[in-house]
């Protein structure tokens, strides 16, 4: 339901987003495709969101460096401090709101990054 959310929001500003049901769904299309950023939530099926960022940020390929945004509910005292160690540019709560959304997403895509999308 979140995803849809956020899907939801990002169509209204004109990004495309393409939806993983899994972290090693996402995992799997970021192979595949181009990404000017990433979406994570920590509590996917299977592999949980700190474990798929590690994975990411262990590429050997510039889609190591994409961008990565994590979007939770949870509100453990130092979350934001593991996203961050994991390899996470930022971490947005639940309920997202939208401003803060584009805000975070606009910080990031300032400092460069490429790609036609995101991934979520």
């Amino acid at each position: 339901m979140n995803r849809r959310v956020v899907k939801d929001m990002l169509d209204v500003a004109g990004v495309s987003m393409v939806e993983a049901e899994s972290a090693e769904r996402g995992l799997e299309i970021l192979d595949e495709q181009e990404f000017a950023m990433i979406l994570v939530d920590l509590r996917m099926p299977g592999m949980d969101g700190i474990t798929a960022i590690e994975h990411i940020r262990a590429r050997q390929d510039a889609k190591a460096k994409v961008p990565i945004i994590v979007v939770t509910a949870d509100i453990a005292p130092d979350l934001r401090e593991r996203c961050l160690t994991a390899g996470a540019d930022d971490v947005i709560f639940k309920p997202v709101a939208m401003d803060s959304l584009f805000d975070a997403m606009g910080v990031i895509l300032a400092r460069g990054a490429e790609g036609d999308g995101v991934i979520g």
